[in-house]
């Protein structure tokens, strides 16, 4: 096992940084158990892939806010699974190594590593890097991204989790649990896109060890509440598919 500095437990940060997902690929069950357990202490949600196979499996399915990435494992390496990660999209990537090289920083770095931490390392130091570089990601995701929706008669504040829907002229809030809203915020981001129900669970609920057909419970109710208000139409079931925004009727 590798030795670790001894580090005070680190306070959580705030709300935002705290419910985001981290993804830890390495395969010493140790190193990984330490880092749980430091991340989890300061509010983290985490899963754990102990080969690269796993961790690109896991990053697909899951979708999270951050990986952690050993580079040397088994099946397939941490180089190859950065490749593929940042050939998916921009889940920002720290990787953990006990190579203290400058070529495989550069290598690391060239490929969109967006940070790199050499084994042995200070646990909280780690979790303090993690905070750093998810707070950039944070910063430039609701820079880029609109943090309220507009669709048809709905409002959806994304920061605020909540919603407000235009009946008549005027503005009525909707009482959404934290899956429906979730639901109702990934359908709106592309209402003319059908999502499947592993999406939607994946994306809604990545915590969750449900079944896909859980969202249609979740679904159901949605609608129900948006009946309650006399919408109809919303969400729209696309029958052996998925389900999509459809439009107010």
């Amino acid at each position: 096992m590798t030795d670790f500095p001894v580090a005070p437990m680190p306070r959580p940060e705030s709300a935002r940084e705290t419910q985001a997902l981290v993804l830890i690929a390495e395969d010493e069950p140790e190193i990984a158990d330490i880092l749980i357990a430091y991340l989890k202490r300061s509010g983290f949600r985490t899963a754990h892939a102990r080969d690269g196979r796993q961790a690109l499996e896991m990053h697909l399915a899951l979708k999270p806010d951050l990986v952690l990435l050993d580079v040397l494992m088994p099946h397939v390496d941490g180089w190859q699974v950065l490749a593929e990660v940042r050939h998916r999209g921009h889940t920002p990537v720290i990787m953990l190594t006990a190579q203290d090289q400058d070529m495989d920083k550069l290598m690391g770095l060239r490929i969109g590593a967006d940070d790199y931490i050499v084994k042995p390392f200070n646990p909280a130091e780690v979790v303090a890097r993690t905070q750093a570089v998810l707070r950039r990601s944070i910063d430039y995701h609701y820079r880029a991204s609109p943090t309220v929706l507009r669709v048809d008669a709905f409002e959806i504040d994304l920061e605020s989790y909540e919603v407000t829907v235009t009946l008549a002229g005027r503005r009525v809030p909707l009482a959404l649990t934290v899956t429906e809203f979730r639901l109702l915020a990934q359908l709106a981001k592309a209402p003319k896109r059908v999502f499947s129900r592993a999406e939607l669970l994946a994306q809604c609920s990545p915590e969750s060890d449900s079944l896909e057909r859980t969202v249609d419970s979740h679904i159901s109710k949605l609608r129900r509440k948006l009946e309650d208000l006399g919408l109809q139409g919303v969400p729209t079931c696309i029958r052996g598919v998925g389900y999509r925004f459809g439009s107010v009727a």
